[in-house]
């Protein structure tokens, strides 16, 4: 997941998963991409203002991703809002996926894999 890449500045992620969200749906533009790598947290009750081209459930996932990298726990009111979007499945994979990304960036910064992690998302050079 791009968010998570963001959250822990894991560039060489980034570059590897930002493809992979663009082919499911998020354009490359600032409302797409952009949205999803601001380095500021994200709120779900901001979507209205802060998500951008994202659609309601592309919005639900990146919050998600946002808390629980940033905070581990999630607050109710994000899992409520996720909830009305995802079935329990959906809920519990998404939950699963965000959790196993946030192991393979840590694994990859701690270890400075692919040497980009003292780059940006933008930064070409590897």
């Amino acid at each position: 997941l791009p968010r998570v890449a963001v959250c822990n500045g894991a560039w060489y992620e980034w570059h590897h998963h930002a493809p992979l969200a663009v082919q499911a749906g998020v354009s490359e533009g600032e409302d797409g991409l952009g949205v999803v790598k601001r380095q500021k947290p994200l709120l779900i009750e901001e979507g209205e203002q802060k998500k951008g081209g994202l659609n309601e459930r592309q919005w639900a996932a990146v919050c998600l991703t946002d808390e629980m990298t940033r905070n581990v726990k999630v607050r109710d009111s994000t899992f409520e809002e996720v909830r009305k979007l995802f079935s329990e499945r959906e809920v519990v994979e998404l939950t699963a996926i965000i959790a196993c990304y946030n192991c393979v960036s840590r694994f990859l910064v701690a270890l400075d894999v692919g040497e980009r992690n003292g780059t940006g998302p933008d930064d070409k050079a590897h």
